[in-house]
């Protein structure tokens, strides 16, 4: 069983088909998202994609940095993830991501103890 909460985060990525979808920018909205994000889990998903480069944790400052905030809010909020796969760092186990949405339910014999 893949322990999606324990030690199989953060999934892997594998994106197959990816959208940009360009949104107004709203630096006050990145800015409150920022403290919310897992940072590791966003690093290792931005590299898969090869984004541009996303700090290994938030910058000081962020919420006056205009360059560091179109930069985050491209990330979180214009790139669409529609066709991948995200995999279980601890089993390999694969769960699809199918028109942007991702199902990470267990099989029913996964939850049998």
């Amino acid at each position: 069983m893949c322990g999606v909460w324990a030690r199989g985060f953060p999934l892997r990525l594998q994106a197959t088909e990816v959208r940009i979808n360009p949104m107004e920018f709203n630096p006050d909205f990145v800015g409150q998202m920022i403290p919310k994000v897992e940072w590791a889990a966003l690093v290792q998903a931005t590299d898969t994609l090869n984004l541009a480069e996303v700090p290994k944790e938030p910058i000081e400052g962020y919420e006056h940095d205009e360059t560091f905030l179109r930069k985050m809010h491209h990330v979180l909020l214009e790139v669409d993830v529609l066709e991948s796969t995200l995999q279980c760092p601890e089993s390999g186990r694969l769960f699809p991501i199918s028109r942007g949405i991702p199902n990470i339910l267990l099989n029913v014999e996964e939850t049998e103890t």
